[in-house]
């Protein structure tokens, strides 16, 4: 797989993040910088690294299935792997501007 096309799997599984919610925030989880990395292989498959805004998240499970299922239904991507990393610890400052201002923080 050339590197053209991993950019453009990359940039359809960006957009398909900015669907998954946590349900207890309004703002969706990439621009909340909860997604730390995005790796396509040449095969297809994809490595993702996430984390949470708190460790005891109640909605873990739920999250974590919705990134699953929907990277999955990107075209291009084969196996999905969603790796829940806590290093760094998320805090605010891994916000987009637009969630920092959708939740009052600037």
């Amino acid at each position: 797989m050339k590197q053209e096309e991993k950019t453009q799997i990359e940039s359809r599984i960006v957009d398909v993040l900015k669907t998954v919610y946590d349900p207890e925030i309004p703002v969706d989880i990439w621009n909340l910088g909860m997604i730390y990395k995005i790796d396509v292989k040449d095969d297809g498959s994809v490595d993702v690294d996430m984390t949470f805004t708190a460790p005891s998240c109640p909605a873990a499970d739920f999250i974590l299935e919705d990134v699953r299922s929907k990277i999955e239904s990107v075209e291009g991507v084969g196996s999905v792997n969603v790796n829940l990393v806590f290093e760094p610890v998320w805090d605010q400052s891994m916000m987009s501007e637009e969630a920092r201002v959708e939740l009052g923080f600037d």
